[in-house]
């Protein structure tokens, strides 16, 4: 694979409460992706998903883009952008068209999909996309191509992923001050669907929770499509300035007790441990935290008793979004939670307790080339928005505007051989 000629390049930027991570991938000669270059830095100047401060976020973005470009030895001019926050909604809507029993041609889906683009109402918000989900002939679902079929109605879902259009804007701004053009901006949950989730659970029933840093978004997928989502303004930076405020110490050094030896689980030997405050070597620096004994360390059940009643808020809130959403019964089997609050030691063990359903931890599917550091659940988002550039989705708010093309559900090619690497993987 590494001898095959790279020849389609694209960029990525997922812009996080908590990180701004970069991607450069390329399609090779015989449409495989590998993954070229990819980077991160702390993010600045955004706070839960809006631009807060638009030269920070703009150097921020310029930063992980650089560090992308300099291992993939590559530069880039587009990039897609993945948003968390800027008030995300998902509906489907639905457009049908008389066919009159006759076979299906080309122009028929085309002149069905571009009728369907007009009766599109964003109620004053910006449409992030409109793309056609699925088709249905004569009320029978879930029809990929309908071409050369016969049907007395052709009809279509169209998935409608909607945002505040100032939010969006500085979002956009943000990137393009940093000299870089943007080719779409993409709600996470489309982008980290595309990386943890396969086809078979997408067509079951899932719902997606992404555990971001100040922006928890629960997504249902159902039918191969998501069909609904709603946003949790906390996450897992609000678990850090919980541990800071309970022990009276600096957020980096909540940040790293968390990550260290934080945990969704507690354990008998907790009581029994004491943890360090301070890293290694910075012992003696800086003031004694709250509970610590004369060695600045503190019960390791005193760490977990926060993080646990910080989590039971959040939980509280993704059930009663799940409840609000529907996914109960048959349909509401199966949890994932991705993003970078769901690689808490113990997350899993916890939530399934929490929401009763089974709960698995979602993330990325392997990519050629992706850096060990980024396969992670933290980075499931930009790995998914690579994916989704990749399969190259069609928007049916375009159409129309100039020659009409062949209209398809996305490059079946490309989206067959990531879906059967998301097969193998699962």
């Amino acid at each position: 694979m590494g001898n095959q000629r790279i020849t389609r390049v694209f960029g990525a930027v997922n812009i996080g409460s908590f990180r701004i991570s970069a991607i450069v991938a390329g399609i090779n000669e015989v449409g495989d992706m590998v993954v070229l270059g990819s980077g991160h830095r702390a993010s600045q100047g955004i706070k839960r998903g809006f631009v807060t401060d638009m030269a920070a976020a703009t150097y921020a973005v310029r930063d992980a883009i650089d560090r992308a470009e300099k291992m993939a030895d590559t530069a880039v001019q587009k990039v897609w952008i993945g948003c968390s926050g800027a008030g995300l909604a998902s509906r489907i809507d639905q457009f049908d068209a008389e066919i009159g029993g006759r076979r299906i041609e080309q122009e028929d889906i085309d002149q069905l999909l571009i009728s369907a683009k007009d009766v599109i109402q964003p109620d004053g918000r910006m449409v992030l996309h409109a793309q056609p989900a699925q088709y249905r002939l004569d009320g029978a679902h879930g029809v990929i191509d309908p071409k050369g079929l016969h049907a007395e109605r052709l009809g279509v879902d169209i998935h409608i992923m909607l945002a505040d259009g100032a939010p969006i804007r500085n979002l956009t701004e943000a990137v393009q001050s940093a000299h870089l053009e943007v080719e779409a901006v993409v709600g996470s949950p489309i982008a980290a669907g595309q990386a943890c989730l396969s086809p078979e659970e997408r067509d079951l029933g899932v719902a997606l929770v992404e555990f971001g840093g100040e922006v928890t978004n629960v997504a249902i997928y159902e039918q191969g499509m998501l069909k609904d989502m709603m946003s949790i303004p906390m996450g897992s930076a609000d678990i850090t300035d919980a541990i800071a405020s309970a022990f009276g110490i600096r957020r980096f050094q909540a940040e790293r007790l968390k990550c260290v030896n934080g945990s969704a689980i507690a354990s008998p030997h907790d009581h029994r441990e004491m943890i360090p405050v301070n890293a290694p070597g910075e012992e003696g620096t800086g003031p004694i935290a709250r509970h610590a004994d004369d060695k600045n360390r503190i019960p390791r059940a005193e760490l977990i008793g926060v993080i646990t009643g910080q989590l039971g808020t959040l939980m509280e809130e993704v059930n009663k979004a799940l409840k609000t959403m529907r996914f109960t019964g048959q349909r509401g089997k199966q949890v994932v939670f991705t993003g970078g609050g769901a690689e808490l030691v113990g997350l899993a063990d916890y939530a399934q307790a929490a929401i009763g359903k089974p709960v698995r931890i979602g993330r990325v599917a392997h990519l050629a080339g992706l850096a060990e550091a980024h396969v992670k659940p933290g980075f499931s988002t930009l790995a998914g928005l690579v994916l989704y550039a990749a399969a190259d989705p069609v928007d049916i708010r375009a159409l129309g505007r100039s020659h009409t093309s062949t209209v398809r559900l996305g490059k079946l090619g490309m989206v067959g051989r990531v879906y059967q690497a998301l097969r193998e993987y699962f």
